[in-house]
């Protein structure tokens, strides 16, 4: 199980980094301020200011929080019914919830980012991530840990 969370960990925390940097380069910004400024959630503002030392710093905040993300959805896949039904719909399930988390309460209230977003089309690259490329992954990676096979 812990050898799962790791690579689920692994996995879900460079898909989602690389989408982030991707949208960021599509949107015309650095993905290593991008970085910086997930720094600046936990560290202030400063951390935009601190170069590649702030980048790395944003870059360990992801995978910390992606940490928890994974174990909190392998303990759900475990203890709850989650783990009883297609991964694919307990995962779309756990990224929205992630997402609600994620943008509903953690950026607004660091950053004051407008939830839900009213632009659909930023709503969708929003979501995208945060279901496939991290809460999908997670459920059929401790679905595979738990040595069941999916229903229909």
């Amino acid at each position: 199980m812990r050898a799962a969370c790791v690579k689920a960990w692994l996995l879900c925390g460079t898909l989602d980094i690389l989408y982030a940097a991707a949208t960021s380069l599509m949107l015309g910004r650095s993905p290593l301020a991008m970085l910086r400024a997930v720094a600046s959630g936990p560290f202030g503002d400063g951390a935009r200011d601190w170069g590649l030392a702030g980048s790395a710093l944003g870059l360990t905040t992801h995978f910390g929080i992606m940490a928890a993300m994974v174990a909190a959805g392998f303990w759900l896949a475990r203890k709850t019914p989650l783990g009883e039904i297609a991964p694919w719909k307990a995962g779309t399930l756990y990224g929205l919830v992630l997402y609600g988390v994620m943008a509903g309460i953690v950026l607004q209230m660091r950053f004051g980012s407008e939830f839900p977003s009213p632009d659909k089309l930023k709503l969708a690259n929003e979501l995208f991530p945060h279901v496939v490329l991290v809460g999908i992954p997670i459920f059929m990676f401790a679905r595979r840990a738990m040595n069941t096979s999916p229903p229909a």
